[in-house]
């Protein structure tokens, strides 16, 4: 099968499309012809040697898929050949095919297309698992996410919403218009508006509950700042290399929580778990209720360095896809 593997780490020309064994299923296995895969930061990061994945034979990057069941371990049950399914794993999306426990794939909501059904999965579960698993966002409770026209972004303003949520986001001016469209209440250009203090005249000077962050560096001193008391933040990814530095004594009277996760280091058993729970709580609202992938462009695998550049230069709104099977 056709796979992009990492033989060297440098620029975009060194993702390499080659001729790989297929996977095989285990017993609890299922293996799956992926239709498309997604771009995430870590891909990037991991093509540039910064970021290492999983251990396998040949390093293929990619966290996400959707595609059709064509095989099954013995012991699969709940899905089976010709089954439609999403999710996310630790490396090896971007191939042909992929083998993964079957309790780590969700159905594909009928409303959403196969192809762009892998828009869904990491920026969901991750914007999902970092408001409201971890950082306690609940109805009539505020949250600022940075990066707003981000796929995590676009998925934190959408999610927030449906809760009940008040969310400000932060984007570049030209990319306030699609912040809008996911349901943001206030949208702050970065480069032009502290958006501390844009958050302060928003609240009152009370804060945000939840302050949802994928820059790190020196955003931290003003995420602080623009917590209420009781407040948390959650650090997702660390765009900005620059080591943070701030008044640690500015923790202590907003009594504040400061949480760095990801998703791809967790055991498997997390990841089910974390399934499992989006797919009963969150998942439905695709077919009955505001959440939509949002997509801001699609390659064909044998453009996937055009992919990886588009990404680079923070020209997107949204998930970059990669067609596979299809294209």
């Amino acid at each position: 099968m056709r796979a992009v593997v990492l033989n060297e780490y440098g620029g975009p020309e060194v993702l390499t499309i080659a001729d790989v064994a297929e996977p095989r299923p285990g017993p609890e296995d299922i293996v799956v012809e992926i239709r498309a895969t997604a771009l995430n930061r870590a891909d990037v990061l991991q093509r540039m040697g910064l970021y290492p994945g999983p251990p396998m034979e040949h390093e293929i990057p990619g966290l996400e898929f959707a595609g059709t069941v064509v095989d099954a371990g013995d012991r699969v049950i709940g899905v089976g050949e010709g089954d439609e399914v999403m999710g996310i794993v630790g490396g090896g999306s971007y191939a042909d095919r992929i083998a993964v426990h079957h309790r780590q794939v969700m159905a594909v909501p009928d409303t959403v297309p196969l192809a762009d059904a892998t828009a869904i999965p990491e920026v969901f579960l991750t914007a999902w698992d970092a408001l409201v698993r971890q950082g306690g966002l609940t109805s009539g409770r505020r949250a600022l996410v940075h990066a707003g026209a981000s796929g995590v972004g676009t998925a934190a303003t959408q999610i927030a919403t449906a809760i009940g949520a008040s969310v400000a986001v932060t984007a570049s001016a030209a990319k306030h218009d699609v912040c809008r469209a996911q349901g943001a209440d206030l949208v702050i250009d970065y480069r032009s508006t502290d958006f501390a203090d844009a958050i302060s005249g928003w609240t009152d000077g009370e804060g945000v509950d939840v302050v949802l962050d994928v820059v790190g560096g020196e955003y931290l001193n003003r995420n602080i700042a623009s917590l209420r008391v009781g407040g948390t933040v959650v650090q997702v990814g660390v765009m900005d290399p620059s080591p943070p530095t701030f008044a640690l004594g500015a923790l202590l009277p907003k009594r504040a929580t400061l949480v760095g996760t990801v998703l791809r280091a967790r055991p498997l058993e997390e990841k089910i778990a974390l399934t499992r729970q989006f797919a009963r709580e969150v998942l439905p609202l695709f077919d009955h209720g505001p959440l939509r992938p949002v997509i801001d462009s699609r390659y064909p695998l044998e453009q996937v360095g055009a992919a990886h550049e588009r990404m680079e230069s923070n020209a997107n709104a949204g998930k970059i896809l990669v067609d596979i099977s299809g294209s």
